[in-house]
């Protein structure tokens, strides 16, 4: 059976809404991405067998299958297919995971995996308010049904997700303030050191230096200030828009190659995979499912929590990440170590591949050699990887 291992690993810096790369067209920033990647891997592009690319908000400018017109306007050539996958906030892990199974299956040798999100120009819920839905429920464009309302009702959005999770755990709003301002100090300083420029691809910007390092991390953010959002969900609450991840534009992707192929080009291999997990959870609750799937990777991967040197959890809400952190064990100073969504932003269909390529990076500093990466989604799913460093 085959080995995948990665060959690349490349990302813009995060915008925010109606930021840095406001002007940019979805598809033609992650075509920016896959160009950057295919030419920094110094491969040629005739042998990339397919592109994966993870969407949520496949609506107006990300319709139409951007995972194609992304390899096209890419510059690869007519035969390389393309798609788009859509697991949600999963949706960029899950095409990695797709790539990677594609290799050690023996279906592919060579695939782009990413995804991006471009919340500026195709806002959050695009799709359900292009059906004229909201509220969706029992309307015509209602994406639930009427069986999935009998079985599950009372479906809620993630923040009222994030509430009950934290309410059912006994998390403070001084515990979720204080992890979001831990991110954004990591963030921040990872910036401002330069850890982050490796894997950026600088974008170009009309009368404007290119934009190259990400726009939403704040160093200077307080406790106070923090302290002052109000609640976002619900009266009372401790869940606001401080300490939830705000939403951003990017895209990122990964080179993905069967290890007999990487040593035949002599390319270098930054990451080879261990494990994969994907799994449900309560669809009503569901941000807590990264725990059986980090558990489940855990497991087939062979490897120990204590042994797992940087972990990448999403921040799609302070308490989830602070749940993940608990209920796994994992130790909280190689969670995260350079921030995470809260900080950077969440680029819906991106921020798997996001996560990937900063922890792709980080391998090998410090010596850090095992990583793992889990990613919550909507609708009570979620996605874990493990990776070793070669």
């Amino acid at each position: 059976m085959a080995s995948a291992v990665i060959v690349g690993a490349v990302r813009t810096p995060l915008g925010g809404r109606h930021g840095a790369l406001a002007a940019w067209h979805p598809v033609d920033l992650t075509a920016l991405v896959i160009g950057e990647l295919v030419q920094r891997a110094c491969v040629d592009p005739a042998l990339v067998d397919d592109v994966i690319v993870g969407c949520v908000s496949q609506v107006g400018e990300q319709a139409f299958n951007l995972g194609r017109n992304a390899a096209l306007a890419a510059g690869l050539p007519d035969h390389v297919a393309g798609v788009t996958v859509d697991r949600q906030c999963g949706s960029s892990q899950q095409a990695v995971h797709f790539a990677a199974q594609g290799v050690i299956a023996g279906a592919y040798d060579l695939v782009v995996a990413g995804g991006v999100e471009h919340m500026s120009r195709v806002p959050m819920g695009e799709s359900v308010v292009a059906a004229g839905s909201l509220p969706f429920r029992h309307s015509a464009g209602d994406p639930f049904g009427t069986a999935l309302h009998a079985r599950y009702p009372g479906l809620v959005p993630q923040g009222i997700a994030a509430e009950a999770v934290a309410l059912r755990r006994g998390l403070t709003r001084d515990e979720l303030d204080a992890f979001a301002l831990a991110s954004h100090r990591r963030a921040a300083a990872a910036v401002g050191a330069g850890r982050f420029d490796a894997a950026i691809v600088p974008v170009p910007r009309i009368d404007q230096p290119p934009f190259a390092r990400d726009e939403l991390p704040r160093g200077s953010v307080t406790v106070d200030e923090l302290a002052a959002f109000p609640p976002a969900y619900k009266p009372g609450g401790v869940v606001t828009a401080g300490n939830a991840a705000p939403v951003a534009d990017g895209a990122a992707a990964v080179l993905v190659a069967s290890e007999e192929l990487a040593a035949r080009l002599e390319l270098p291999v930054y990451a080879r995979f261990r494990s994969f997990a994907v799994v449900g959870g309560d669809p009503l609750e569901m941000l807590t499912a990264p725990v059986p799937a980090t558990q489940r990777a855990l497991e087939r991967a062979k490897v120990r929590v204590d042994d797992v040197d940087r972990f990448e959890v999403h921040e799609s809400f302070a308490s989830a990440a602070l749940t993940w952190i608990r209920e796994v064990g994992a130790d909280p100073e190689r969670v995260n170590v350079h921030g995470g969504a809260i900080a950077l932003g969440h680029p819906l269909g991106a921020s798997g591949a996001r996560m990937l390529v900063d922890l792709v990076h980080e391998l090998g500093r410090d010596d850090a050699r095992i990583a793992l990466q889990a990613m919550s989604a909507s609708g009570g799913t979620a996605t874990a990887l493990v990776l070793e460093r070669p």
